[in-house]
């Protein structure tokens, strides 16, 4: 049955029934709330499900909260279904809408059993179906349901926003969360905002025979990364037919016969449907945070290094809370909730190494901090990069393009940062984090023998180029008289 209520089939139905029944089942009950909870967690998207399992299964009293279905925007409007639509898009370039669309409704709900109700239940945590909102400091109701706990952890994540543009509102605008509910192909498609989404969106739809046009007011793709990542994301865009406005600020779109009209710098465009791929807002709406003692700071809930709330009995983590908004960090947010919670507050997020990924063709890997950022703080830093094309295994796969670009402390070899850009970037960017989160160095993290040939070969590459760097022009001059 269609969200609209008509009985009409459409490409992954049968998977779309089964997906919402795991993360929002129509007929289940709440359960009798315990006496009281060590962990009550409201939002059951990454930070939640981590949160909430991994405290279940230390002993503790726990409950979720979940208003709108398990997983969170991850599952359901985010990670899962993009990523399934790119790798579909990758893997068969001849394959239509229909059956893209299905495949990734199909992956959708096979994940979906691993955030399920019925798991998390059968793993002894109290699931609650409905909103919650603060009773006082220490409880919380759900529709006519109490529930207190010694401790609450506030994961409820943050939701697509609407930008002010005149018009915006009046031509049905997607959004990530609505994205996925398309049922058939549109034509043309513009989409607002070349960041993460709205790259990895363009060059899906593109790759499905989409004419797309990708806005964006900065002077580049992908305006957090670098100049050579972003150069490199554009070309492969362009190269798919997605056509780019960059610089490009959009004044108004005007609705006529239900097609929007996007009029920015240069001529209208008309397309059938507009995505809009810019803009987040934390979901504190509804939760009466006032009567917790909770406090905003820059639209999101203030958290310490602890992530402990101005409530120190109530903590937030996930996109409630920062400016990092991946999934990945949310489930590390949720490990130090669980730790500092339920035992002493000692763990804390300044030790976390956090690297992003989008997830384009090809991939931006990049952790730590970048040439420009190193510069403006005024860090000395030395930079070594390795073009992929030098590779073996890239030459073995007709892969020329790409590239790593990895930074450390000037004279030193403590890693400050890196940027991988090419197949797998996601993967090959692992063992840096892994370096960077216990201290390696580069001529530590070469030491590795690694398999021949492979793509993490890079790593022993900048490794030796950093050994030569080290060569002083003393030892250079004792090397030559030793090897007269």
């Amino acid at each position: 049955m269609r969200r609209d209520g008509r009985h009409k089939r459409y490409p992954g139905d049968d998977h779309d029934r089964r997906w919402r029944e795991r993360v929002f089942p129509e007929n289940y009950l709440n359960p009798e709330p315990r006496r009281k909870y060590h962990l009550v967690v409201i939002g059951a998207g990454p930070a939640g499900l981590v949160a909430s399992i991994a405290a279940a299964g230390l002993g503790a009293r726990v409950a979720l909260v979940e208003r709108k279905a398990m997983g969170g925007d991850c599952l359901n409007f985010g990670c899962v279904p993009s990523k399934s639509l790119l790798e579909f898009t990758r893997r068969n370039p001849n394959a239509g809408f229909d059956e893209a669309f299905a495949w990734l409704r199909q992956v959708r709900s096979e994940i979906a059993k691993h955030d399920s109700v019925e798991r998390y239940v059968r793993s002894g945590v109290d699931v609650f179906l409905g909103p919650a909102r603060f009773a006082g400091r220490n409880s919380v109701e759900v529709g006519e349901q109490r529930l207190d706990a010694r401790r609450f952890l506030i994961a409820t994540g943050a939701r697509a926003e609407l930008p002010r543009i005149p018009g915006l509102e009046d031509c049905d605008p997607l959004t990530n969360e609505s994205f996925f509910d398309l049922v058939e192909r549109p034509a043309c498609l513009a989409v607002l905002g070349a960041g993460p989404v709205g790259c990895e969106l363009a060059q899906g739809m593109a790759r499905l025979g989409v004419e797309v046009h990708l806005f964006e007011m900065a002077g580049h793709v992908l305006p957090g990364a670098i100049a050579a990542a972003s150069d490199a994301v554009a070309a492969a865009l362009e190269s798919d037919g997605v056509r780019l406005h960059l610089d490009s600020k959009v004044n108004r779109i005007r609705s006529q016969g239900g097609r929007p009209t996007v009029h920015a710098h240069g001529a209208p465009v008309t397309a059938d449907r507009l995505l809009v791929a810019a803009g987040r807002r934390a979901n504190v709406e509804g939760l009466n945070l006032a009567a917790a003692g909770v406090e905003l700071r820059g639209g999101l809930i203030a958290v310490d290094d602890k992530l402990r709330t101005t409530n120190r009995r109530i903590y937030a983590a996930g996109d409630v809370c920062s400016a990092l908004p991946f999934t990945h960090n949310a489930d590390a947010q949720a490990r130090i909730v669980v730790r500092n919670a339920l035992f002493a507050p000692t763990a804390s997020t300044r030790s976390l190494v956090v690297p992003q990924c989008t997830y384009t063709d090809p991939e931006v890997a990049q952790v730590g901090r970048t040439q420009a950022q190193l510069a403006e703080d005024g860090v000395a830093f030395d930079c070594f990069s390795l073009n992929f094309a030098e590779l073996d295994r890239a030459r073995t796969a007709g892969e020329r393009d790409g590239f790593v670009e990895l930074l450390t402390a000037g004279g030193g070899d403590k890693i400050l940062g890196a940027t991988i850009v090419g197949h797998d970037a996601g993967e090959q960017i692992a063992p840096l984090c892994m370096a960077m989160a216990n201290g390696l160095g580069l001529g530590d993290a070469g030491k590795a023998v690694l398999p021949y040939p492979t793509r993490a070969e890079y790593l022993r590459r900048l490794a030796d180029q950093y050994a030569r760097a080290r060569l002083t022009p003393r030892a250079a001059g004792l090397l030559k008289f030793w090897f007269r």
